[in-house]
């Protein structure tokens, strides 16, 4: 099953490292707002309802992002936008931490979502497109879940240092992605797919207008399944911090290591998912993966101690996460040549942006329901699933088709 990594050569491994470790710590940088909303909330004086619209914008500035560095990408190379667009994003989370009010921490987190969303796009294609076919199931698999690791960093980091550092400390710990640019600049060489077709990009505009010609029934497809994944996955992830806390009453540590768990569900999940999809096909895994979250998420509704919290939740993250491992090469493989800096990462976070209230919907839900967060996660968690594997199920498959300069996978 692994066999295929070690196969890479040395660019190769790299490019993949690279594009791992930016969505990574870019999750990290999104995530540590997720466990210190309540927080944020005392220190401005405002309710939690109110906070959680910082997750709002920074997934309705996501779209902008990818549109922005997705065109740039396309025009001068992955590698230098992907550069720039860690920097910026670690800027703006350094500067979070700085707010003096609710309204400049808002600021703040749109304008961090603008990176975030670059971010996304560039990794996947600078990875996908120089990995060999055969291994883009297993390096899909294992590169999204560079969002499950950041989110377990933020648990690391808010489990230990939070109760020293406090809810700022922890977003000036987040400028930490920043190092990534070394790494970058030092050891990873452009897209083999972008160099082999430099020479038609000098007119990217025509060039991109050409390749998206006639396809926009795709793109809003992708637009669609996109927002059902990101609903499902963000209704599962962003106030299960805030579920822990508020329902159940636990403290930072046992709050940290439940999500430490969770996401060491996600990741395996992702691995596992992402391999077997080799075999089984992009639609087929991720149908099998969404298809079986309703049978696991109303454990929330019902468990109550941390061993059995833990224990859901790490179910829960295996599925949804193992769904998620198929976003990337299922996107890159459907995006039209010559578009895949823009198409894949532009579709991802428009779908991001349909789902972008369901966080603040959520938290006034479980408000007012008597702060049971575990209904609102489960309802939405359980149509969004099942939404998914529908759309999953209507849409195209085109598993290891060729990219410019590369061969297609063998039957």
């Amino acid at each position: 099953m692994f066999s295929v990594l070690k196969s890479l050569n040395r660019e190769q491994r790299s490019a993949f490292l690279a594009s791992f470790l930016g969505w990574t710590l870019d999750a990290f940088d999104f995530f540590l707002l997720t466990f210190v909303i309540a927080d944020i909330a005392k220190d401005f004086s405002t309710g939690i309802p109110v906070v959680a619209d910082a997750i709002f914008l920074t997934l309705a500035m996501r779209p902008v992002g990818a549109f922005i560095f997705g065109i740039l990408a396309e025009r001068f190379g992955r590698k230098p936008v992907l550069m720039f667009d860690i920097l910026f994003y670690s800027a703006m989370e350094l500067a979070t931490a700085f707010s003096t009010s609710i309204e400049m921490l808002l600021i703040f987190r749109a304008l961090f979502g603008i990176g975030m969303g670059g971010e996304w796009g560039l990794g996947a294609s600078l990875a996908l497109e120089t990995v060999p076919a055969k291994a883009r199931g297993l390096v899909s698999g294992i590169l999204q879940q560079g969002y499950a690791v950041g989110n377990l960093l933020a648990a690391v980091v808010f489990w230990t240092l939070y109760e020293y550092i406090g809810w700022r400390g922890m977003f000036i710990v987040g400028v930490a992605p920043a190092l990534l640019v070394l790494y970058l600049r030092l050891g990873v060489k452009e897209s083999p797919v972008w160099e082999a077709t430099r020479s038609e990009r000098l007119n990217f505009v025509a060039s991109l207008r050409e390749s998206v010609r006639g396809r926009w029934p795709l793109f809003i497809y992708v637009v669609i399944l996109m927002g059902c994944f990101n609903s499902m996955s963000h209704a599962t992830q962003d106030l299960f911090p805030t579920f822990l806390k508020i329902q159940h009453g636990l403290g930072p540590h046992a709050t940290g290591a439940i999500t430490v768990v969770a996401n060491l569900g996600a990741i395996t999940g992702g691995v596992v998912f992402g391999a077997y999809s080799e075999r089984l096909g992009r639609r087929r895994t991720i149908m099998l993966a969404t298809l079986l979250i309703p049978l696991v998420i109303w454990t929330y509704t019902v468990v109550g101690t941390p061993v059995l919290l833990a224990a859901s939740a790490f179910v829960v993250q295996f599925l949804v996460q193992g769904a998620f491992a198929m976003v990337p090469v299922h996107l890159n493989e459907l995006s039209p040549e010559g578009a895949r800096g823009t198409f894949p990462g532009f579709a991802y976070q428009l779908g991001n942006l349909l789902a972008s209230k369901n966080q603040p919907l959520q938290a006034t839900f479980a408000a007012r329901h008597g702060n049971n967060y575990g209904l609102a996660i489960t309802l939405l968690a359980i149509v969004a699933a099942l939404l998914v594997s529908l759309v999953t199920w209507l849409g195209p498959e085109r598993k290891g088709v060729a990219f410019a300069g590369q061969e297609a996978e063998k039957p």
